[in-house]
């Protein structure tokens, strides 16, 4: 049987779809969100970057424990205990953190923040899920 069909590297040509990252493999196809290399078998996202915003800016994207992306003035909860210096209790899992704002903070705490009988304080954004 003849494949009577376009050529699937002239159909990739068209759609300007990237090569494999690990193989380099020119018959990279979609699948949902994702692309496929059926050379090697592994799959990406198009935009594997993930750090920088669609539009090429170069801002950071900082996204929460969940995968979800935060944006200056959200509210945050807290998804594990986290021990404070200079406090016997610590902050507890479950603390909704309101309006925070996303800095370049030091050592990768990303998030500035207020929190009730805390003050202000920096938290990273992988202790923290949207909502």
């Amino acid at each position: 049987m003849k494949w009577n069909g376009p050529s699937p590297v002239a159909e990739n040509a068209e759609n300007q779809l990237p090569p494999c990252p690990e193989c380099s493999g020119a018959y990279t196809y979609e699948m949902g969100a994702l692309l496929v290399c059926p050379e090697c078998g592994h799959e990406w996202e198009p935009a594997a970057a993930g750090d920088t915003t669609a539009d090429g800016a170069g801002e950071k994207v900082v996204k929460d424990f969940v995968g979800n992306v935060l944006a200056d003035g959200d509210t945050v909860t807290v998804v594990k205990t986290l021990k404070v210096k200079g406090s016997p209790n610590g902050i507890k899992a479950g603390t909704k953190v309101r309006n925070i704002r996303l800095v370049d903070g030091v050592d990768g705490h990303d998030i500035d923040c207020r929190i009730e009988g805390f003050g202000n304080m920096q938290l990273k954004s992988s202790v923290v899920k949207k909502g």
